[in-house]
């Protein structure tokens, strides 16, 4: 008696299902990956320009005016806002805004671009 090799449908359908299930468990890690990567971007373009923030008292010797900022935060995808209420920063050709403010206190936003820079606040 000839003996046919391979699966039957049974065998089939079960791998199928299996490796439907585990890519129905991928798919949201994957999200939540993104989306962590988007806040950790976030979070080091704030760390970026607090840092050019303090680099700009230490060698002014004052605070400096948003537009000097600027040239302290550096890289290519930094700019004054358009409304200056802070520095813009792009992540993934999407614009954010790095809110910063002309008192210590993080209370009054800036609104010019010779405003002087007291704090540098949240995206």
């Amino acid at each position: 008696m000839k003996k046919n090799a391979g699966f039957t449908l049974i065998e089939l359908v079960a791998v199928l299902v299996i490796l439907a299930l585990l890519g129905a468990m991928a798919v949201p890690r994957f999200t939540d990956v993104s989306n962590d990567a988007l806040t950790a971007a976030k979070n080091g373009s704030i760390a970026g320009v607090r840092s050019g923030h303090a680099m700009a008292i230490a060698k002014l010797k004052t605070l400096p005016q948003l537009s000097e900022l600027v040239t302290y935060v550096g890289g290519p995808n930094i700019a004054v806002a358009a409304d200056n209420s802070g520095i813009e920063v792009t992540i993934n050709s999407v614009a954010y805004i790095v809110k910063t403010y002309k008192d210590t206190t993080c209370t009054t936003a800036t609104a010019l671009a010779a405003d002087p820079v007291g704090c540098v606040g949240e995206i």
